[in-house]
């Protein structure tokens, strides 16, 4: 059985992937899109979640685990399957934001998995995941505006 801290280094290890994943995706999409204003915001995701995961990075350290540096297997394939997607069929500004939606949703996923450990986790450690959770969430009500702006 794990102890407490165990468990804390294993639930905000498997985060910090999909926060990884976060961050390759903002940056592919910041170098993908034509709209200076959506450019703009890509790279304010890019910071944001850079800004995240170090602070998961710094709390797994502190509970003496190791950092984690890289992305999901999920995160990978669907990244190769949208270049391979914009190779053939041509990127357009939907289809980027329908790619970073795709991937905020399994961010808040991600979240949520990691709540629900809640009872096992130090209370600091539940209020960073839940205010990274709302920022995650507040993203993806701006990408859904995004995308119905588009429509």
């Amino acid at each position: 059985m794990q102890n407490k801290k165990e468990t804390t280094v294993n639930v905000l290890q498997e985060l910090n992937q999909f926060v990884n994943d976060r961050i390759e995706g903002y940056k592919h999409a910041a170098e993908l899109t034509k709209n200076p204003a959506h450019q703009s915001f890509y790279k304010d995701l890019l910071n944001q979640s850079k800004q995240f995961s170090n602070e998961i990075n710094r709390t797994i350290s502190q509970f003496g685990g190791e950092s984690q540096q890289s992305t999901t297997v999920k995160g990978k394939i669907f990244r190769g399957w949208m270049d391979v997607k914009n190779t053939i069929a041509g990127q357009d500004e939907e289809a980027v934001i329908k790619s970073n939606l795709t991937g905020e949703e399994w961010a808040q996923k991600a979240y949520n998995d990691a709540l629900d450990h809640r009872a096992e986790l130090p209370e600091n450690v539940v209020q960073m995941v839940e205010k990274q959770k709302q920022a995650s969430l507040t993203t993806c009500e701006r990408l859904r505006q995004m995308k119905e702006s588009i429509d």
